[in-house]
C-alpha cells in the first residue's frame, strides 16, 4: 500500500513511521521553526527509499549558497534520482536537477508545472517561491501562491502556510494591506511560523512604520524566536526598525547578540543580513569597529561568482573591511562568471557586477563613480534577487554617493523618490541633505 500525506498525494518508498516523520520535519519546514532535520533523518533511516524525504533534503540544502551544506543537498539529490519516484516526485527531482545546474528560471517553472498538477504540495509552492526571490521575479512571488489558492480553504493542513507565502507575494508586489492581514492570519493560526512573522515585517519596513515593526517583533509571548530557522533574518528586521527610531545602541546590541555575535555561522544569508546591517550604520556614520573584519574574514571561507547577491554583499564586508586583496579577487571571479554556465552569469552582468565596482568604488573614495554605476544599474538589481527591502541598500549608498560627490540636484531627486517607495527615516535624511 502506498502511503500518502496529509493532503493525500502519494509518497513513494516511505513507510507509515517515516512518513509520519516527513510530515513533522516537512512543518517545520514551512514554518522556517524548529528542527526539521533530526525528524527527517529518521524518515530516511527507516525508510532509505523514500523519495520526498530526499527531496525535502535537497530542498532544504541546495539554496544555502555554501559548499558543504549545498553538498549535502547533491547527496540527496543524486539518491533521488536513482529510486522509483511518482510524476509529482519525478518534478521535483528534475527541478532541483536544474537549480544544480544553475538554471533558477528553469527548476522555478518545472515547479510551476508541479504546482498546477498537484496545487496541495505546500513544498512545491514554498521552494518555488524561494527560487522566485532568488532570480527577483516579484511578480511570480504572488502569482505562483495566488493559481493555488482556489484549491486552498482554511480547513486544510498547513493552510498557515500558504497564507505565510501569500502574504510575502503580496508584500512584494506593493498589496501591503492585504499582505499584513495575510500575515497576521497566518501568524495567529500557527505562531511559531517565520515567514509570515516575515512578511508583516516586510510591510511595516515599507511603510516606515518603525515603531509598530518594533511592537511585532517583540511583543509579549511571541513565538517565532525560540529555535527559528529564519531568526538571523527576522533580528535583522527587528533592528532595522531600531535603526530608522535612530536607536543606534539597539541596532549594535542586535548584531552582537542573535544577528552575528558568538553563535554567528558562515550560513551566507545570514552574513549577507549582517553585512547589509554594518553597511547601514556605516553610512550614517556609526562606528562599527572590527566587527567588519570578522565578516569578511568568513565571507572569504566560500568561492565567490555563484551567487550575485551574496558577492554584492560580500564586497560590502571587504570594503567595509579595507580588505584590497579580497575586493580584487571577489571582482575578478565575477567576471569568470560572466562567461560561466547558468543564469548567474546573467545576474553577474546585470546588476552583480557593476554593484560590487560601485560598492568598490565607493570605498576608494570615487563617489562619481559610485553614483555613475549605481544609477545605471538600479532598474536592474532585481535581476539578482533578494526582496525591495534587502536591496535597499544599494539605494542607500546612490545617496550617499551622490551627496559626497557634490551631485546635490541627483541627492535631492533620489530623496524625493522616497515619498513613493520606501520611506526614509528622519534619521537618514542626513544622506541627501
Amino acid at each position: 500500500m502506498t502511503v500518502k500525506d496529509s493532503h493525500g498525494l502519494e509518497m513513494t518508498g516511505a513507510s507509515v513511521r517515516a512518513a509520519e516523520l516527513y510530515q513533522t520535519a516537512r512543518e517545520r519546514f514551512h514554518a522556517y521553526a524548529g528542527d526539521s532535520f533530526s525528524p527527517l533523518m529518521g524518515a530516511l533511516a527507516d525508510s532509505p527509499g523514500f523519495v520526498m524525504a530526499h527531496v525535502l533534503k535537497a530542498w532544504m540544502t541546495v539554496i544555502a549558497a555554501n559548499t558543504h551544506v549545498t553538498a549535502m543537498g547533491v547527496a540527496a539529490f543524486e539518491t533521488a534520482r536513482n529510486l522509483p519516484m511518482n510524476a509529482r516526485e519525478a518534478g521535483h527531482v528534475a527541478a532541483i536537477g536544474a537549480l544544480l545546474a544553475g538554471e533558477v528560471r528553469a527548476a522555478a517553472r518545472i515547479l510551476q508545472d508541479v504546482a498546477a498538477d498537484y496545487p496541495h504540495d505546500v513544498l512545491a509552492l514554498q521552494t518555488g517561491q524561494t527560487l522566485d526571490f532568488l532570480q527577483g521575479d516579484s511578480r511570480m512571488l504572488r502569482d505562483r501562491i495566488e493559481a493555488a489558492l482556489p484549491h486552498w480553504s482554511p480547513d486544510r493542513p498547513e493552510w498557515h502556510a500558504i497564507l505565510g507565502l501569500h502574504a510575502f507575494g503580496l508584500e512584494e508586489t506593493g498589496h501591503f494591506d492585504r499582505a499584513e492581514a495575510a500575515g497576521r492570519a497566518c501568524v495567529a493560526l500557527e505562531p511559531t511560523n517565520n515567514w509570515g512573522q516575515h512578511a508583516v515585517a516586510h510591510v511595516m519596513v515599507m511603510q516606515g512604520r518603525h515603531a509598530d515593526g518594533v511592537r511585532w517583533m517583540r511583543r509579549e509571548n511571541t513565538a517565532w524566536q525560540p529555535e527559528a530557522q529564519l531568526g538571523v533574518h527576522n533580528w535583522w528586521h527587528t533592528a532595522l526598525f531600531h535603526m530608522g527610531l535612530g536607536e543606534t545602541d539597539a541596532v549594535l546590541e542586535l548584531y552582537d547578540g542573535p544577528i552575528y555575535g558568538e553563535d554567528a555561522t558562515t550560513f551566507a544569508f545570514d552574513m549577507v543580513d549582517s553585512a547589509a546591517l554594518l553597511w547601514r550604520l556605516q553610512l550614517l556614520g556609526v562606528d562599527v569597529g572590527e566587527r567588519w573584519t570578522r565578516l569578511a574574514d568568513n565571507f572569504a571561507t566560500e568561492p565567490h561568482g555563484r551567487s550575485a547577491f551574496v558577492d554584492t554583499h560580500a564586497m560590502l564586508a571587504y570594503v567595509g573591511a579595507g580588505q584590497t586583496e579580497r575586493i580584487r579577487a571577489l571582482l575578478d571571479s565575477q567576471g569568470q562568471a560572466i562567461a560561466g554556465p547558468g543564469d548567474n552569469a546573467a545576474f553577474v552582468r546585470e546588476a552583480g557586477l557593476p554593484a560590487c565596482e560601485a560598492i568598490a568604488a565607493f570605498g576608494d573614495g570615487r563617489f562619481a563613480r559610485a553614483a555613475e554605476l549605481l544609477s545605471g544599474v538600479r532598474s536592474n538589481t532585481h535581476r539578482f534577487g533578494g526582496s525591495h527591502a534587502q536591496r535597499d541598500v544599494l539605494d542607500l549608498t546612490l545617496i550617499a554617493a551622490a551627496r559626497a560627490a557634490g551631485d546635490e540636484g541627483l541627492a535631492q531627486a533620489l530623496l524625493a523618490e522616497r515619498a513613493g517607495g520606501i520611506p526614509l527615516p528622519e534619521y537618514a535624511r542626513s544622506l541627501a541633505a
